[in-house]
This record gives structure tokens, C-alpha cells and sequence, in this order.
């Protein structure tokens, strides 16, 4: 059992808050918290609510595009494409406003692509 429905129970046998949080080591305003929820029902007082999470930085246009770069030769003076001047290069080229590291990099292990092998070889999903 969770410790919402351990709490949720002992609210139900009428026990305090502190009583509570004394057997259960969460902090009388954590357990009201979830006695504030139950009013609202049990499924709302042991279940969090679905987030939404952040939205996509990228649309699928510019996704396209810093692929089709990534499977381009490098620029000159550089012998293979680098999570960081994909980066650098994207907004460069002014295919983003601005994108971050960490975004390239899902977006390339996505595509399963390895742009910083000598040799990148990009092939469809259905094989």
C-alpha cells in the first residue's frame, strides 16, 4: 500500500493529522493535503492528475531540416558534424530561433543517427 492510502485509511477511522504523520513519518501538512483531496473523491485523493508535460520545441519541418543537415557534408575545415555545431549551425543557418544541446541530441538519437562516426549512413525503419 502507498502511504496516500495508508493515510487515507487512518482519515477514514477518524485519526488527526499529527497521529497520523506520527505512524507514518509524512508532515501533518502533507496529510492534510491528501485529506483535502479525498473531498474531492478517492480516486483524486490516491491518484495524481495526468500532466501535460512540455510541448515539443521543434515542429517537424525544422526536424527535417537540421536531418537533411546532419546527412550533409560538414562545413569546411571540419571532418565530421558534432552534437554542438549542430547546434551552432542550426541557428547559424537560421533553420531555428534557438534549439539547445540536449534537444539535438534526442533528436538525432531519434533518427538513430551517429554524426560524429566517420561514417553515417542513414536507412529507413522498415527493413
Amino acid at each position: 500500500m502507498t502511504l496516500r492510502t495508508l493515510t487515507v485509511l487512518q482519515l477514514a477511522d477518524g485519526m488527526t493529522a499529527p497521529q497520523i504523520g506520527s505512524l507514518l513519518e509524512l508532515t501533518p501538512q502533507s496529510i492534510r493535503k491528501i485529506a483535502h483531496r479525498y473531498s474531492g473523491g478517492l480516486p483524486r485523493a490516491l491518484y495524481d492528475r495526468q500532466r501535460p508535460g512540455a510541448s515539443e520545441l521543434l515542429d517537424g519541418v525544422e526536424k527535417q531540416r537540421i536531418v537533411a543537415m546532419v546527412c550533409s557534408p560538414p562545413p569546411d575545415g571540419r571532418v565530421r558534424w558534432t552534437v554542438r555545431l549542430v547546434t551552432e549551425q542550426a541557428v547559424k543557418r537560421k533553420l531555428v530561433l534557438r534549439v539547445g544541446r540536449e534537444t539535438i541530441r534526442v533528436l538525432l538519437q531519434s533518427h538513430d543517427l551517429k554524426p560524429w562516426r566517420e561514417t553515417n549512413v542513414v536507412r529507413s525503419r522498415t527493413q
